[in-house]
């Protein structure tokens, strides 16, 4: 008797110290907020362990389909060059649709501020759409369509 009353006090405890699986949504969200914090620090790096290493990741940008976790950090490179480069994402208006237990879907309106020359930055209003996923090395990004938005 002692020993499955500690047995479920000990489960309860490693439970609650790890907690329960994340709600698709909440990690949609938590997993595109560091991604957009690691394009404002031009950090590629940490931009790659946040994309789904597929050849079917896709990111959908300026009418153009990138295929493959390498093809879109090589286009994300480019736009690092940039003088100044910021990504505001408005999560507090995110919509999140979880399609199942392991993913989730993510809208949100996003501000980008941009200049390339020495000129003030072009602030540039985006709709995106982000397809989570969770995989065994926790939730990542599995493909972004990104659209001008038309609605200002």
């Amino acid at each position: 008797m002692v020993k499955t009353i500690l047995g479920a006090l000990l489960g309860a405890i490693l439970f609650a110290s790890h907690g329960a699986a994340a709600d698709p949504a909440d990690a949609a969200r938590e997993v595109y907020r560091q991604f957009a914090a690691a394009q404002n620090a031009r950090d590629l790096e940490q931009v790659r362990t946040l994309l789904l290493n597929s050849p079917t990741f896709l990111w959908v940008s300026d009418g153009k389909s990138i295929w493959g976790r390498d093809a879109v950090l090589r286009r994300m490179a480019l736009f690092q060059e940039a003088r100044v480069w910021r990504v505001d994402p408005d999560l507090d208006r995110s919509v999140a649709v979880p399609v199942g237990a392991d993913a989730a879907f993510l809208h949100l309106p996003l501000q980008l501020n941009l200049a390339f020359t020495s000129a003030e930055p072009e602030q540039l209003h985006f709709l995106v759409s982000v397809l989570c996923v969770e995989t065994a090395q926790g939730w990542r990004i599995a493909a972004l369509f990104t659209t001008t938005e038309n609605d200002r």
